[in-house]
């Protein structure tokens, strides 16, 4: 399978590079994959979408304000977005993994210093990418990243680290559902609901239910040029709960929302589209020729081209006509990534 059948052309000022005003205010194209059709509504109609039987699937996890601004020995300015925990020593020293930006001339033994009189020293580089750094803070690690950690937002949403824009992304690049911390990027389809859209789905007999899919970093890694079944997706921990399973097997219909959902769902289901409770780590990766077992329609956002994101919505709707639809989008001027509009593909 060739990665440029999967390639479109977006114009860079239709990359939203701020939320919508309200939640519920982005536009949200509507997909029915049985007629071939496309019609146009708001978020806030979304509701109207849904029928009584129907589950609702969230992603619960919370991003965690996961980029830090340190300074180097020399004085410069380095950037760090923690990945993953891999040890405590004290609550007051941790051991994670990272990325560094810039990471040029970073070596092993280097110390980078943060606020409040609190360091990191640069342990091993792990891969190309990665590296493992010890934090030694002055304050509970938990409560430092609370008052001095910034969104994780992806590299196409620009930001000057003390812009009023980057603090209110501290509360819109979070669901409003989000309860375990975790990811460091955003389960973006999420980021539409509000109170009373959920209040509406209660009403019309809408059950919801709950995974949690901790997104990693490796959300944002392209697929290598080549085939596209060569790509190996990182590994993502994922939970969900005996409660949820039986909610999710009663179903008439499961809406999930977002492709991390999507994951969890389909990671945790046998053949027959029993989702199971339990933990495990996914690496699975959703393409063209992918038959879904447990999920009858997704809501997601516009993601990027030649992305595993875009091969997702690809493997559900179609190639030929999700390609029509984001071609629709383009002509139309929706708003496209995590703070764009919506798709629903019913």
């Amino acid at each position: 399978m060739d990665l440029e059948a999967f390639n479109y052309h977006l114009p860079e000022d239709l990359i939203a590079q701020t939320p919508c005003a309200e939640r519920d205010g982005a536009r949200m194209m509507a997909v029915d994959r049985g007629q071939a059709a496309i019609s146009h509504a708001r978020f806030s109609d979304f509701p109207g979408f849904l029928k009584k039987g129907d589950v609702l699937v969230i992603n619960d996890s919370k991003v965690i304000p996961a980029r830090l601004f340190g300074r180097k020995e020399t004085g410069a300015t380095i950037e760090i977005l923690l990945l993953s925990r891999v040890s405590m020593e004290t609550p007051l020293c941790q051991r994670w993994e990272v990325l560094l930006r810039p990471a040029k001339r970073v070596s092993v033994g280097a110390r980078l210093r943060f606020d409040q009189g609190c360091e990191a020293v640069v342990v091993e580089r792990l891969s190309e990418k990665k590296w493992l750094l010890k934090f030694v803070m002055t304050i509970p690690f938990p409560r430092y990243l609370e008052r001095y950690g910034k969104a994780p937002l992806p590299p196409y949403i620009k930001r000057r680290s003390n812009s009023a824009a980057s603090v209110d992304d501290l509360d819109r690049y979070q669901t409003i559902y989000a309860r375990q911390p975790g990811s460091v990027a955003a389960p973006t389809a999420g980021l539409h609901f509000t109170e009373k859209v959920m209040a509406q789905l209660s009403e019309r007999g809408v059950e919801l239910a709950s995974v949690t899919l901790h997104v990693g970093y490796g959300t944002f890694l392209p697929i290598a040029p080549g085939q596209v079944e060569e790509h190996v997706m990182e590994a993502e921990f994922l939970q969900v709960s005996e409660g949820d399973a039986e909610k999710i097997h009663r179903a008439g219909r499961v809406i999930a929302v977002g492709t991390t959902s999507v994951r969890a769902l389909e990671t945790m289901a046998d053949e027959a589209g029993r989702v199971h409770a339990g933990s495990s780590w996914s690496k699975l990766f959703i393409h063209p020729g992918y038959a879904f077992k447990r999920v009858d329609a997704l809501l997601t956002n516009f993601h990027l081209p030649q992305s595993s994101l875009f091969l997702l919505a690809c493997a559900f709707a179609g190639t030929e006509l999700t390609q029509r639809a984001y071609s629709v989008a383009v002509a139309d001027r929706y708003r496209f990534y995590s703070y764009g509009d919506c798709m629903l593909i019913l």
